[in-house]
């Protein structure tokens, strides 16, 4: 049974350079303390849960989901680093009259979150991230889990086939708009059990068919880029950041090793890893009240 899910309050996409621009979404009160929150990898500006939706415009949260750059209303770019993410961040917050703001990331939006703490510390409050992907080269690596397996040894062919590959993941989401539900549901009889649970949820598959449909329906190169980015130094190491982070990883995570959560938290001035017992990659999409009351807290603590 489908399920009504709240709309953004407004849409469309700020100019971040020449000839490029970036895709956003805008939920819960424009008058509010404004989140980013970062779609994962693949997913795009709407992959935000109805229940994050819903309490941004109960508790007075500006929340704004972004497309990197190859997703949905983006420009397609390559960035030369993950920390290049935070000038494209300025720009828009200052697009937007946003001046201190917190961040929060999901798996692949975790090292653009982690960024975008490094480089613009005397704006970001303090970042969530959940279940994020860690780094795989330099100092701070960590071998094993998806990116570590795959990710790194896909990432030189990427960075020549990934546009063309990008390509046919669109047509592909063009095709399967009429029959996008069966599929989801096929996706979560396949996924882990409590992965399945979650997706079987219905507002949170109503989500993700929000996203896919409406969110990421013009193209889908960002993933292969994310890839590519991540896969490299990231132009920051983790002990530079100094703003808070706090840290959610189900402890069951089959994409991202809980180890994985442990081994960043290790290596950040302010950090705290909440776990998530027996949950596995998609579990923060079940909490986002409790990441969105979190985040809220640590901006009172710290920011007054």
């Amino acid at each position: 049974m489908a399920v009504a899910i709240a709309r953004p309050k407004l849409e469309g996409s700020i100019a971040v350079g020449d000839n490029r621009r970036i895709g956003f979404a805008e939920f819960g009160d424009p008058r509010g303390r404004p989140v980013f929150w970062l779609h994962g990898t693949p997913g795009a500006r709407r992959q935000i849960p109805m229940e994050a939706r819903v309490y941004a415009e109960r508790e007075g949260i500006r929340l704004i989901g972004l497309d990197r750059p190859g997703i949905g209303s983006s420009t397609p770019h390559q960035y030369d680093c993950v920390i290049a993410v935070a000038d494209d961040l300025r720009i828009i917050a200052d697009t937007l009259g946003i001046d201190k703001m917190i961040v929060i990331g999901l798996s692949g939006g975790g090292p653009y979150t982690l960024g975008a703490a490094a480089a613009l510390p005397d704006r970001v409050v303090a970042a969530g991230v959940i279940g994020g992907v860690a780094p795989t080269v330099g100092d701070d690596a960590v071998s094993g889990g998806l990116m570590g397996n795959v990710g790194t040894r896909v990432a030189p062919l990427l960075q020549i086939a990934g546009a063309p590959i990008g390509v046919v993941a669109s047509a592909l989401i063009r095709v399967i708009k009429p029959v996008a539900e069966p599929i989801a549901d096929l996706y979560g009889r396949v996924s882990p059990e409590a992965d399945r649970r979650l997706l079987a949820r219905p507002e949170v598959k109503a989500m993700f068919l929000d996203d896919i449909l409406y969110g990421s329906r013009k193209q889908m190169a960002a993933p292969f880029s994310d890839i590519v980015t991540f896969s490299r130094y990231w132009g920051f190491k983790l002990a530079d950041i100094t703003v808070p982070v706090r840290w959610w990883h189900g402890d069951a995570d089959h994409i991202v090793p809980y180890s994985h959560g442990q081994h960043v938290v290790s290596k950040l001035a302010d950090a705290e890893l909440y776990p998530m017992p027996g949950e596995s990659h998609l579990a923060g999409l079940g909490r986002a009240e409790e990441i969105l009351q979190t985040m809220m807290k640590v901006w009172d603590e710290y920011a007054g």
